[in-house]
């Protein structure tokens, strides 16, 4: 049997919106899985393990905190930056307190600038893949983990590069559920 006319016109419609529902629905994986391997607007890698090979080349790597509008929790790294050779694996801590009266959970979002380095800058442990919750009153030093992958030098842009920023935004998140119970508890104590 043959579609004619608005039968047809109908089919196709719903064929479109169905296809450019499937789309949008695959554009934010797709886009995060793009960004990972390409480095692309400072998506970092991510490692098992630290490099292989260590250059005699030295670059300094540079550490930058903020918070989105909102979240409570004091956040700040606890070096401004440090300088090692390319290929060395280097350790660095940021530092969150909660200064509020309730727990409070997080999770952060990172990029690397210059936007040409990211590709090469390759996390091994960080932080950042968790959400974290604050009791009140607490302060934690969580580390990342990391290297300069020495490919950097073969790069015809990120070569000149000297000085590399990791960048942390923390963001305020949900609860998990046993400690939703524990925030409503207090907040009834309280009132």
């Amino acid at each position: 049997m043959a579609l004619k006319g608005p039968q047809k016109t109908v089919v196709q419609l719903v064929s479109v919106v169905l296809v450019m529902g499937a789309l949008s629905w695959a554009s934010v994986p797709f886009y995060d899985w793009f960004c990972r391997v390409t480095g692309f607007g400072g998506t970092t890698g991510v490692a098992d393990a630290g490099s292989d090979s260590i250059l005699d080349k030295t670059i300094k790597v540079r550490f930058d905190a903020s918070k989105e509008r909102g979240m409570p929790w004091e956040f700040r790294p606890v070096q401004q930056e440090m300088e090692l050779r390319i290929g060395e694996t280097g350790l660095a801590f940021y530092e969150a307190y909660n200064p509020t009266d309730r727990p409070v959970a997080g999770q952060a979002s990172y990029n690397v600038a210059p936007y040409s380095a990211g590709g090469y800058f390759d996390k091994i442990a960080c932080f950042c893949f968790e959400e974290q919750v604050l009791q009140p009153g607490e302060r934690v030093q969580m580390p990342v983990s990391f290297f300069v992958d020495p490919e950097i030098v073969n790069d015809r842009d990120a070569k000149y590069v000297h000085t590399i920023t990791l960048s942390y935004t923390f963001y305020e998140i949900d609860l998990p559920e046993g400690y939703a119970a524990l925030d409503k508890q207090t907040e009834t104590n309280t009132n």
